[in-house]
C-alpha cells in the first residue's frame, strides 16, 4: 500500500516525515511551557491579577495552537509511518478540516491581539501609573477572544474558505484561489487582526521606552514584543499578500509550509518572554511544589 499513495506535490516521504517531526516538537513544547503558566495562575493566588489575567488569556490562545500543531503532526506521521492506519494525508474529512482551520485561525488570532493587550496594559502600569482593575482585564479578554472567533467563523459562513495546506496534513485559511472573495476578506481581516495590534504593540512599547528611558531605567524589553509579532506572524502576512496579487502557485509547495512552521513556534516563544521571563510568573512555577513539600514537612 505504501507504494501507491500519493505523495503531495513537491514533497518526499522523509520530508513529510520531517515536517511531522518539527510540528510534534514545537506542539508538545508550546503546551508544556504554556500549560505551567496556567498552572501557576492557578495554583498560586500571589498570580491571580488583572495582569496575569491577560497573560493567562495568550497562554490558552498558544496551548490552541500548540494543539493544532499536535494534530497536524500526528496525521502527518501517521500517514508516513503507519499507512495501513492512515490511507489518507488528512484522515478526519472535510468537516474535520474546516473544524481544523477555524481552530488554527481564531487561537492565531487570539494569541496575536493577546500580545497587542499585554503591550496596552503594561503601558497602561509603566506611563499612567493606573494599575489595571479586574473591570477592565475581563472585558478586554472578551473582546480578544470574541472578535478572534467571530474573524475565523466568517470563512465558514462564505467569507474566505479553509482548506487543505501544501502538505495536506493541516489546514488553514485557503490562499491558493486568490479570487476576489479571498481578497476582500484578507484585506479587512489583516487590518483589524494584524496591522491595528501590530501598531497598538509598538506603539505601546515605543511610548515606554521614551518615558522609561528618562528615568534612567528600563524595567520591561520595549522591542522584542514587536519583533516577535512581526518575525512570527509577517511571514504568513507577505505569503497571503503575495497570495493576493499573484499567482502562489510559483512559490514552491516546501517553501509555501515556512509560514506555517514559523507561526507554530511562537507559543513556545511567547511563554518564554512573557512568562518565563517574569520574575512573578516564575516563582509562581516552582512555589507550586515548595508550598506542598513544606506542608508534607509540617505534617510530619
Amino acid at each position: 500500500m505504501a507504494a501507491t499513495r500519493a505523495l503531495p506535490g513537491g514533497f518526499g516521504e522523509l520530508e513529510v516525515l520531517a515536517v511531522g517531526t518539527v510540528l510534534l516538537m514545537e506542539a508538545l513544547s508550546g503546551l508544556s511551557l504554556n500549560g505551567l503558566t496556567v498552572f501557576s495562575f492557578c495554583k498560586t493566588a500571589d498570580l491571580r491579577t488583572p495582569s496575569n489575567l491577560l497573560v493567562l488569556s495568550l497562554a490558552l490562545a498558544d496551548s490552541g495552537i500548540s494543539l493544532n500543531a499536535l494534530v497536524a503532526a500526528v496525521s502527518s506521521l501517521l500517514w508516513v509511518t503507519m499507512p495501513i492506519v492512515s490511507h489518507r494525508r488528512w484522515p478526519y474529512g472535510s468537516e474535520g478540516c474546516q473544524t481544523h482551520g477555524f481552530q488554527g485561525f481564531a487561537t492565531a488570532l487570539s494569541s496575536i491581539c493577546g500580545s497587542a493587550a499585554i503591550a496596552w496594559g503594561r503601558y497602561q502600569h509603566y506611563c499612567t501609573r493606573r494599575q489595571l482593575t479586574w473591570n477592565t482585564a475581563i472585558p478586554l479578554v472578551l473582546f480578544v477572544w470574541l472578535s478572534s472567533a467571530f474573524w475565523a467563523s466568517l470563512p465558514l459562513m462564505g467569507w474566505g474558505h479553509y482548506d487543505y495546506e501544501p502538505l495536506g496534513t493541516c489546514c488553514t485559511l485557503d490562499y491558493s484561489r486568490g479570487d476576489r472573495n479571498f481578497i476582500s476578506y484578507l484585506f479587512t481581516m489583516a487590518f483589524f487582526n494584524f496591522l491595528a495590534p501590530l501598531f497598538i504593540t509598538l506603539t505601546s512599547y515605543r511610548l515606554m521606552e521614551h518615558k522609561l528611558s528618562r528615568r534612567g531605567h528600563l524595567q520591561v524589553n520595549t522591542t522584542l514584543p514587536g519583533r516577535m509579532l512581526m518575525l512570527g506572524w509577517g511571514p504568513y502576512a507577505v505569503l497571503y499578500l503575495y497570495a493576493a496579487i499573484a499567482d502562489v502557485n510559483f512559490i514552491s509547495p516546501k517553501l509555501q509550509m515556512v509560514p506555517a512552521l514559523i507561526a507554530k513556534a511562537m507559543p513556545t516563544i511567547n511563554a518564554i518572554n512573557y512568562a518565563l521571563h517574569s520574575e512573578m510568573v516564575y516563582r509562581g512555577i516552582w512555589q507550586c511544589p515548595s508550598s506542598q513539600k513544606n506542608k508534607q514537612n509540617r505534617i510530619q
